[in-house]
């Protein structure tokens, strides 16, 4: 079982940046497709990008492409968000969750991103 803690969240107005940090413990996660999701009140939760095991290969939301970077470092069992040019409409709980199979089997428990207009 892998345990997932989010860090890094926080207010920033925008225009700022936040770099979000998802931990993890427990069995590794190296060979987990890894993803953030967010969900904002009154909205589904969604998916924001995803970074494969090796992190060769990314995806993300139209919604945050060219302003948000997924990373991660098997090393240290960290997964990595950047984000740039934080909009307000990007205020919401970010979660990190790892792929086990076709489905995102564990999740961290959130972290708050407000970003003020």
């Amino acid at each position: 079982q892998v345990q997932l803690v989010e860090s890094g969240g926080g207010l920033v107005q925008a225009g700022g940046s936040l770099r979000l940090s998802c931990a993890a413990s427990g069995r590794s996660f190296s060979d987990d497709t890894m993803g953030w999701f967010r969900q904002a009140p009154g909205k589904e939760r969604e998916l924001v990008a995803a970074i494969s095991w090796n992190g060769r290969n990314t995806d993300y939301a139209d919604s945050v492409k060219g302003r948000f970077t997924i990373s991660r470092d098997n090393t240290k069992n960290t997964v990595y968000l950047q984000m740039n040019s934080l909009k307000p409409e990007d205020t919401a709980v970010y979660y990190c969750a790892g792929k086990v199979g076709l489905k995102y089997r564990y999740w961290g428990q959130g972290t708050q991103v407000t970003v003020s207009s």
